[in-house]
């Protein structure tokens, strides 16, 4: 697969539309009129570029398609789409794959999502800035009403994504997010979900990619007659992340092909990194076993295992954060740092066991049975440390996603 062309801005003359807002309704007939009418008025007053709205109907059995029918003959900026199967990433995809506008938008018919969003959500696209841009109701600045019930379930999704597929993003599944047509084209035919996992599928690969997304805090309200399903959706969501955990685990995710040339950053494929961190990890090993050996007579053997260990993790942290992972300036150093601190624990406890269980075995060990145990312990300590830096210490959003929560 070609690398994506770099960004360019959309021109400020350029007569189709700039703007396609995607509206996936299933059985709206109360909702869509109104929330149509109102999504016009607003990007017919605020929007500086030509637009569309597409109401995206998958497989509705009430009146909701008539009212799209009638609606796309009286707005001369409306269009509707029929579809004959239910999903809203089903509608999505449909919807997005065949419309030529440079950046593809969508936003639920309840409109839940302040509208005043829009323009700061799809300006970062339409400049070149960003590749994905997302509404978020959990990052600073953004104000949220809604019941307790959904605002749980809302953050532990989230948290459970984080936890499990190491996202850097913030909020999966709010109704409101934009992304560009050229990284759409190379997103939308590895997205396999038609369903309400089909918004983190596509963050998930994109964010793998080092693509950049964008974020915008939200004023949102909750709809107290949506009639989304939570528990078949959470089933699902569930579902979907095992499926990509597994895809992650296997190294089968298909993100090489979508990662951009000319990146500030260094390569993120699990390759590059391997050989990076290995490099580094010997040099780091070598290291240790010095510091070992000269700490080894005044302290005793676990005073001076964990102060060469701590020694080399602050170094290995710093080295990694620049050579394995791209990562420059001093902005979240500290941080990681403190997280690599953690991992360093994690190694302590690993080959301070071993050294306990030998001495436990042996109560004298030989000097080179020591060292020679200490050092399979390392390596064990150092592949999960490897792990730990990809998945949470150095994430795929700061590795050069640049996220902002602007």
């Amino acid at each position: 697969m070609d690398q994506l062309p770099l960004r360019t801005a959309v021109s400020a003359h350029h007569r189709e539309p700039v703007l396609d807002v995607v509206v996936p309704v299933f059985n709206e007939e109360a909702e869509l009129e109104p929330s149509v009418r109102r999504l016009h008025t607003h990007l017919r007053e605020t929007f500086p570029y030509p637009f569309r709205i597409t109401v995206a109907d998958n497989a509705s059995t009430d009146d909701t398609p008539r009212i799209a029918a009638r609606l796309a003959a009286e707005l001369p900026e409306a269009q509707w789409l029929r579809l004959t199967e239910k999903g809203r990433g089903g509608a999505l995809h449909a919807a997005w794959s065949q419309s030529r506008a440079p950046v593809l938008a969508y936003v639920d018919v309840d409109l839940s999502t302040d509208l005043t969003a829009l323009l700061p959500l799809v300006a970062p696209l339409i400049s070149g800035h960003s590749d994905i841009a997302i509404g978020t109701r959990l990052a600073r600045g953004a104000r949220v009403v809604r019941g307790p019930k959904r605002e749980v379930i809302s953050r532990c999704y989230n948290v459970l994504l984080r936890s499990t597929l190491a996202v850097g993003f913030s909020d999966a599944q709010c109704g409101f997010k934009a992304v560009r047509r050229d990284v759409a084209e190379r997103l939308l035919p590895l997205v396999q979900d038609s369903g309400w996992f089909f918004d983190t599928e596509l963050l998930v690969i994109a964010e793998r990619s080092g693509l950049r997304i964008h974020e915008v805090p939200v004023d949102w309200v909750d709809d107290p007659d949506s009639r989304v399903d939570i528990l078949s959706t959470a089933l699902a969501d569930l579902r979907g992340i095992a499926r990509i955990g597994r895809s992650l685990a296997r190294g089968t995710l298909p993100t090489a092909g979508l990662r951009r040339g000319g990146a500030d950053h260094a390569p993120s494929g699990l390759a590059g990194q391997l050989l990076r961190f290995g490099a580094v990890g010997a040099v780091s090993t070598v290291g240790y076993v010095l510091l070992y050996a000269l700490l080894r007579p005044p302290t005793g053997p676990q005073a001076a295992n964990a102060l060469a260990l701590l020694i080399c993790a602050v170094a290995n942290t710093a080295a990694n954060r620049r050579l394995t992972f791209g990562l420059r300036g001093r902005g979240g150093a500290l941080r990681h740092q403190a997280k690599g601190l953690m991992v360093f624990a994690v190694g302590l406890t690993l080959t301070s066991g071993s050294l306990a269980v030998l001495h436990h075995l042996v109560s004298r060990p030989p000097r080179p049975t020591e060292i020679g145990v200490l050092v399979a312990a390392n390596l064990a300590a150092t592949l999960l440390r490897f792990l730990l830096f990809r998945a949470w210490v150095f994430p795929a959003r700061g590795r050069g996603t640049g996220s902002t929560a602007a």
